[in-house]
């Protein structure tokens, strides 16, 4: 496993919640983190079936771009009741003309549970792929999964995405109703992070 020394990091999201999980993260360890919107990147197409195949699409284009290490991630909810969706398009779920709206997605997702009359709980998982690729294209991953149940109507004013709907296991708050520090100490990213940090100088 190669370590990564402190320095400038490109996180390859334009996501500005995920590039704030991202700095809290890394802040302890020295890491600058530059996102991609900073660096007015654009953003490629994810067009791979799985969530490492889109970190692998967006941490090589950054790094073309930049000449940066990049930490890429790709992350949704998979619901078990949906086998499996919306998965790797969790985001696609919430595009509109003007832009992603999560409440649309979330709105989706339980109208399709309510279609198929899954019963309650309603299981579904947050996973997150990290993938950290260095400019000579080595590449380290980590992967975490933040199981959980899905509550409606959503709660919570915090947080992004799914987080208002989503009940981590042995919890009775959403993610949305975390603070920062709750959430990043049980969350699918966090895990992955966890596992991260054994390469950090």
């Amino acid at each position: 496993m190669r370590r990564f020394t402190k320095g400038k990091l490109l996180v390859a999201t334009h996501n500005a919640g995920k590039l704030e999980e991202m700095r809290a993260l890394f802040s302890p360890h020295g890491v600058e983190v530059v996102g991609a919107a900073e660096m007015s990147l654009d953003e490629p197409a994810e067009t791979e079936s799985s969530f490492l195949g889109n970190a692998r699409i967006k941490a090589r284009a950054a790094m073309k771009a930049t000449g940066l290490p990049v930490l890429a991630d790709d992350s949704g909810i998979t619901v078990d009741g949906l086998d499996g969706a919306p998965g790797v398009y969790t985001a696609d779920w919430a595009e509109t003309e003007n832009g992603r709206d999560f409440m649309q997605a979330m709105t989706r997702t339980w109208t399709e549970l309510d279609a198929r009359g899954v019963p309650e709980p309603r299981t579904a998982q947050f996973r997150a792929t990290l993938l950290m690729l260095w400019p000579d294209g080595h590449e380290e991953i980590f992967e975490g999964v933040a199981p959980g149940r899905l509550v409606w109507p959503p709660r919570g004013q915090l947080g992004h995405g799914y987080d208002p709907m989503f009940v981590p296991e042995g919890g009775d708050r959403t993610y949305a109703e975390l603070t920062a520090e709750e959430k990043n100490a049980i969350s699918h990213r966090a895990q992955a992070f966890g596992k991260l940090k054994a390469i950090l100088g």
